[in-house]
């Protein structure tokens, strides 16, 4: 995942590469929500994800707009 998306060789924090992996594990944790639904630390843990992956992509979205479509549309992050 982190190869994909990373702009430079060794790019492991940057911003699409960090909503790439948070898309990854957010998927997980929402089909082990779908069978636990009472986990509720998963689920805090889950909102957190969810609200870190929106501050990053509004973060992308401010910078440059058609990149933040680009990226919606690859990653299957409905908007």
């Amino acid at each position: 995942m982190i190869s994909q998306y990373a702009t430079n060789p060794g790019d492991n924090g940057s911003s699409d590469v960090q909503i790439a992996v948070l898309t990854t594990r957010i998927n997980n944790l929402t089909e082990h929500m779908k069978s636990n639904p009472k986990d509720y630390g998963t689920r805090r843990g889950l909102q957190a994800m969810v609200s870190r992956r929106r501050r990053l992509l509004d973060y992308v979205r401010d910078h440059n707009p058609q990149h933040y479509l680009d990226l919606l549309a690859k990653l299957g992050i409905r908007k």
